[in-house]
């Protein structure tokens, strides 16, 4: 996408998440967002990480004050690792030098610091968000009775979480990814027609890596770009436990 279209796209969505105040993004403002998309940090990426940023801001009380898109960077860039690890990109396209000569910092010293979350923590989380989405009108058909699979094969997992060490965790965490597969296949199935939309948009999201990846790779990344845009279509939960 063209920097400045990318960039008005991330100004329109801050513009909605601040109730309607319009703060544009100039100067280094656009500097900043214009090195997010040589580097192809996706715009659901930004979204997110606006998203998170905004989550922190109004819980500490900061609402007075139209939030700026430079105060969302390290989360922003937070989601941008989440997203490549959880798609396989390693590589990320080459960013121009800036004014000074040297690459602009694909890391800040300010990104907030993420605990790491416990195995039971995990399958506790997912059962919350299973079972509220049970609560919820069914997005697609199939979908809840995949989630009361999850339910129920976490369910058997719970206690055993909380003791398990060595072997019988590396066990756990397998069954986990294999309920996760499970889920996505569901999820495929219910997405029918809308699947083909979907993979549309995971390819989008790759399109600046496809020239750095090989063919076998890139395949892998597509069809891991493919099942977290179906999760999130659908409001489902990450099942597998990443360490």
């Amino acid at each position: 996408m063209d920097p400045g279209a990318y960039c008005r796209e991330i100004e329109t969505y801050l513009c909605r998440r601040n109730e309607g105040h319009l703060i544009r993004i100039v100067g280094p403002a656009f500097e900043r967002v214009r090195g997010w998309a040589e580097v192809g940090v996706p715009l659901q990426v930004v979204v997110r990480g606006i998203d998170r940023k905004l989550e922190r801001y109004r819980a500490a009380g900061q609402t007075r004050r139209p939030l700026r898109i430079e105060y969302c960077e390290a989360d922003v860039l937070d989601v941008f690792d989440e997203w490549r690890r959880a798609v396989g990109v390693t590589l990320i396209p080459d960013r121009p030098a800036n004014e000074a000569g040297s690459a602009a910092p694909a890391h800040q010293a300010d990104r907030p610091v993420r605990r790491r979350v416990s195995l039971p923590a995990h399958i506790d989380r997912v059962l919350t968000r299973a079972t509220n989405q049970l609560a919820l009108r069914e997005a697609a058909p199939g979908i809840h009775a995949a989630l009361e699979q999850v339910i129920a094969d976490l369910d058997l997992l719970r206690h055993d979480a909380r003791s398990a060490r060595g072997e019988a965790r590396a066990v756990l965490v397998e069954r986990l990814a294999t309920i996760d597969q499970a889920l996505i296949v569901a999820a495929r199935t219910a997405a029918g027609s809308l699947l083909e939309g979907i993979q549309d948009a995971a390819r989008a999201e790759l399109a600046p890596f496809k020239t750095r990846m090989a063919e076998a790779p890139f395949a892998r990344a597509l069809t891991a770009c493919t099942d977290r845009l179906l999760l999130e279509r659908f409001r489902l939960p990450t099942v597998r436990f990443d360490q």
